[in-house]
Formats: structure tokens, C-alpha cells, sequence
């Protein structure tokens, strides 16, 4: 179903997507599929794009797997994806480490997460690290955290895979990065001096030029407004809000007017897109 609303209440959403959508970037987490559940109809929305010529990217700020990771599950529910369709917030994440030639760091993340820093030189269990890295550590050691504390007190900035405060699962949601964050600070009063991952642009914008589009021609599609909402706002793709995952109408209807977290589109699922 596609929500159209009083302008009053939830703002101008349009009917359908525009016919001349070029690239869908998609959220995984929540979107495309729940934990091991892939959303029923996913297939079938996959195969229209084809049908119709519309590129299709994975996009996930779970900082937890590494690319071939992410590759084996989409390939586990029957999804073929290449290496550069999958866009994470660990490759945000390192090209902000490379530009400000970060080299040594402290890691709480998953082996997933550090092979890709150590992939391109960074490496994740310095003794005198330059940062100390947080990403969605489903590997989470109380070694890793009192480690990493230690080297806030002694003055080690703090950087992000992602802001998200919880992962959506079957079951509810669950501690993400942006919980592991809160933690740190009542510990040890230290905030990121960076966030990388959705909301930043730069998620989609470097795929969206070297693509040659314009982002008007593409469109993002998430189940979370300050993530995935916010970021195709930002970016000036068409925002499309899924109602599978952590938003509900009830918090569409609780922004402001004109809030940057407010979707252009809603559908229930990804099942209905491309009809």
C-alpha cells in the first residue's frame, strides 16, 4: 500500500515513484529483510527492477560483516549482489580514517569489521592508537571495552561506523553503535568527534556521480527516518519510508513540518515498489 497524506498531518507524499528513477539504493537491516527472514515480496520487487533498468545497491550501516559477509547472506536468501553493489558504513567509515591519514587504532568491532581496516593498512589493536574505533561489535568483549575506555581517559578521540542506537531483529530491537556510544560517554564523558554511515551523503553521493546520475534520478529506501530518511533528504534522492522495520506511521505523523526525517513516500514494504 502506498500512503498518500493530508499535508497537515504527514506532507505531500506522492503517489508512486517517478518514472524516470534510475538507481534504488536499499537499506538491508529491516528493509529488505528481519534478521535470517527475508520480507516476503523482496524477490519479486528485485526482478521488476531488472525488468524495468533500474540499478539496485545494498546499503547497510551494520558495521558488524565485511562485504563477502554481507554477499553470503544476500546469496543465502537467493539475492546475487556484486562487491560494488554493497555500500557500507565501514567504507564511509575508512575513507574518513584515510583522509585525515589515520593508521592506528584501537578497535571494538567484529573480525568482520577490522579485516576491512587491515585491508588497506589500518590497523585495529594499536597499543598507542591515534583513535579508538566503535562499530556494531556482535563480538562485544569486556576486554575490548575496558580497553578502549582506558584510551579515552588518556585522551584518544573517539570516531563511528554509524549512529544507529539499535539493530531490528524478530525479537525487537537490539544494543547497536549508537548505544555502545552512550556508554562510552557515561564512562568516560567522551562524544565521537565522528560519525561516519547514514545520515552523511557521502554514503550515495560518490556511487550517484561515478554512476553519472543525478540524484533526482535515484532513490532511497529504508525503514528508519533519522538514518536512512535523513540521508536520502540530505543527499536530494527521493526518500521512501518502509513500514517493515523500526518507523511507523505514528512517528511519521509526530514530525515537524519540513523535518529533514520526513519521507517523500511510504510504502508497507518493498514488495510494493515498481508496480
Amino acid at each position: 500500500m502506498v500512503y498518500v497524506s493530508n499535508a497537515h498531518v504527514l506532507g505531500d507524499f506522492m503517489s508512486s515513484l517517478p518514472t524516470d528513477i534510475k538507481a534504488i539504493f536499499l537499506d538491508l537491516d529491516g528493509t529488505m529483510y528481519m534478521g535470517s527472514n527475508l520480507i516476503e515480496g523482496a524477490h519479486d520487487f528485485l526482478e521488476r527492477c531488472k525488468q524495468h533498468g533500474v540499478a539496485t545497491f545494498f546499503l547497510s550501516n551494520n558495521s558488524s560483516r565485511s562485504v563477502d559477509q554481507y554477499r553470503a547472506k544476500l546469496e543465502g536468501f537467493g539475492i546475487e549482489a556484486t562487491e560494488s553493489q554493497i555500500l557500507l558504513s565501514t567504507h564511509d567509515l575508512i575513507a574518513w580514517l584515510q583522509q585525515n591519514n589515520i593508521t592506528e587504532t584501537w578497535a571494538v568491532a567484529t573480525k568482520g569489521m577490522c579485516a576491512m581496516l587491515e585491508a588497506v593498512g589500518i590497523t585495529t589493536r594499536s597499543i598507542n592508537p591515534q583513535y579508538v574505533v566503535v562499530g556494531y561489535d556482535t563480538e562485544l568483549t569486556y576486554e575490548k571495552i575496558s580497553t578502549a575506555s582506558i584510551h579515552l581517559h588518556a585522551g584518544v578521540p573517539l570516531v563511528a561506523s554509524h549512529p544507529d542506537m539499535v539493530c531490528p531483529s524478530p525479537q525487537g530491537g537490539l544494543p547497536d553503535t549508537g548505544s555502545y556510544l552512550v556508554m562510552f560517554e557515561a564512562t568516560t564523558g567522551v562524544k565521537p568527534t565522528h560519525v561516519s554511515g547514514k545520515p552523511n551523503p557521502g554514503m550515495i553521493l560518490h556511487k550517484i556521480e561515478a554512476l553519472g546520475l543525478e540524484p533526482h534520478q535515484c532513490a532511497m529506501v529504508g525503514d528508519r527516518l533519522y538514518t536512512d530518511i535523513a540521508m536520502a533528504n540530505r543527499s536530494g534522492v527521493h526518500s521512501v519510508l518502509v513500514l517493515t522495520g523500526e518507523a511507523t506511521m505514528e512517528d511519521v505523523a509526530s514530525l515537524d513540518e519540513g523535518s529533514e526525517f520526513m519521507p517523500s513516500i511510504i510504502f508497507d514494504s518493498v514488495a510494493d515498489l515498481l508496480r
